[in-house]
Formats: C-alpha cells, sequence, structure tokens
C-alpha cells in the first residue's frame, strides 16, 4: 500500500517553512485578502497579492509559489489568472487552483478549465468543486457544499492527470496524490465548528498550501498544511466564544503551533485501508 506522510513528515515541513518565509504570490478574491494575507503571516510565509494582468507573470517568476483563486473573477482578473498560471508553470514553480464557485457559475467553470492547462501543483475545494474541476456532474451552489469530502475521491483520482495532488475540505479533509509507490488518499482529522462560519478560511488553506509547497513535495506539503490549519483550529476552539473570537483565537494558534505540536496532534491516517 502506498505511504502516506505522517506526523513526523509534516513537522519537518513546518520546519523548513519557518526557516524559508516562502513568498506566496496570492491572485484572490476582494472577500479572502486580509484574511488570507493574515494568516500566512501567522503561519510563517509571506503575501503578495499581484493580480494586474501587466503584472502577474513577471510576479509569478519572481514568487516562490502562487495561488489562483477563482472567488470574485472579473474580465481583468481572468488574464492575470492565466498569465500567472503560465508563468508558474513555465518557471518550475508551484500554484494552487482554488477553483471557488465551479460547478455552480458556468463562465468561471470554463475558466477553470482553461487554467488546467497549465497543470497546477495542487487543486484545493471543497468536494462539488472538485468534482465539477474533474468534469463530473454537481448540483452544488459551489462556494457552500454540504457533501462528504470523502465523495471527491474518485474525482480526486482524475484530476492527477493535470495535477499532484487534490484536497477536499470538510469535517474530515481528504488529500489524494502521488507517492513514491502509487496513489493514496490521506485523511486529516481535526479543525473547528467555527471554521465554516468564517469567511475566507478555506482561501487562506489554500494559500497556506502554497506556501508548503514551496518547502516540500507536493502531496507532504498540502497534508502539512491542512494539519497545520486543523491543529491550530483545534487549539484556537477553546479560547473563543464564537466565530468574532474565534478568528484572532485562530491566527495566534497558526503562530504558536510548531513542529513538535504537530508531531503530538496531527490526525493523519489513510482512507485506504
Amino acid at each position: 500500500m502506498p505511504t502516506i506522510p505522517d506526523p513526523e513528515a509534516v513537522a519537518g515541513a513546518l520546519a523548513r517553512l519557518r526557516e524559508r518565509t516562502p513568498l506566496v504570490h496570492s491572485l484572490t478574491n476582494v472577500v479572502s485578502a486580509n484574511v488570507l494575507t493574515n494568516a500566512l503571516l501567522a503561519a510563517g510565509a509571506t503575501n503578495a497579492i499581484i493580480d494586474n494582468p501587466r503584472e502577474a507573470g513577471e510576479f509569478a517568476r519572481i514568487a516562490d509559489a502562487v495561488l489562483i483563486n477563482l472567488g470574485t473573477p472579473d474580465d481583468e482578473q481572468a488574464r492575470a489568472f492565466t498569465a500567472a498560471a503560465e508563468s508558474a508553470h513555465a518557471a518550475g514553480h508551484p500554484w494552487v487552483l482554488d477553483p471557488v464557485g465551479v460547478g455552480g457559475l458556468s463562465w468561471r467553470t470554463e475558466l477553470a478549465g482553461g487554467l488546467l492547462a497549465h497543470r497546477p501543483t495542487a487543486i484545493r475545494g471543497n468536494p462539488s468543486e472538485i468534482a465539477a474541476v474533474a468534469g463530473l456532474e454537481s448540483t452544488s451552489r459551489g462556494v457552500d457544499s454540504a457533501s462528504d469530502a470523502a465523495e471527491s475521491v474518485p474525482a480526486a483520482r482524475t484530476l492527477l492527470e493535470v495535477s499532484e495532488v487534490v484536497s477536499a475540505s470538510g469535517p474530515i479533509d481528504y488529500i489524494t496524490g502521488r507517492t513514491a509507490d502509487g496513489i493514496a488518499t490521506a485523511r486529516v482529522h481535526g479543525g473547528s465548528e467555527w471554521l465554516p462560519k468564517i469567511t475566507a478560511t478555506g482561501c487562506a488553506l489554500g494559500a497556506l498550501g502554497a506556501a508548503y509547497l514551496a518547502v516540500a513535495e507536493p502531496f507532504t506539503g498540502i497534508v502539512a498544511a491542512h494539519a497545520h490549519f486543523s491543529v491550530a483550529a483545534e487549539f484556537a476552539e477553546p479560547h473563543a466564544n464564537g466565530p468574532g473570537t474565534f478568528v484572532p483565537a485562530f491566527l495566534d494558534t497558526l503562530a504558536a503551533v510548531g513542529p513538535d505540536d504537530l508531531r503530538a496532534h496531527a490526525r493523519i491516517d489513510s482512507a485506504e485501508h
């Protein structure tokens, strides 16, 4: 059976993240920019939001990793997405596609399909978005999904034809990627009931995934991002009275979680028993 990344591997990835402080080039939506940037800074990375189509391709060659988030696209930003994806792929820099709303709206679904030609290193979304990107039928509104992340695994395996790793978020996160022994799916447990009540947490997770891709091989990097996020959310929850107080507590714990915390508290197992 292919081996999945374990807590020791994700702890090592976090140590490298803190040592190197990777620069993420984020092309993201207007709702998420502040939360996403603060989450990256707290976790140990840094961020620049460059979505002008005249600059996006150039900056994608400078940054350590790129995030393309389809949350609030317009024609200009769509051109920037394409320029950044093309440039990152040509430069050999990792990039993450976060297909927000794909499947629920036709124009952005077509846009996502075009971006796949530039081979995202990772694709991260909710289960319905992952299914839609894979060309499977989806009845979701896109941004919100009640689907079990386990349902995304067949679509994720299909998407490995154009990507190295695919993850779907839910009460249990499912991450499907390539290993030396074949394809495997890891599950990351944990998190908090408040995460779905806060805007842009999924977007921030996609950005954190990009940061980890700059310091780890793809499967390990995305599992590490999910584990870091989940453990930080678990640590934050006892200090919160609701979604408003959860946000600052979560940023604090994203910063406070260290490699030893991931070794002790990351709950990762294989979906294939």
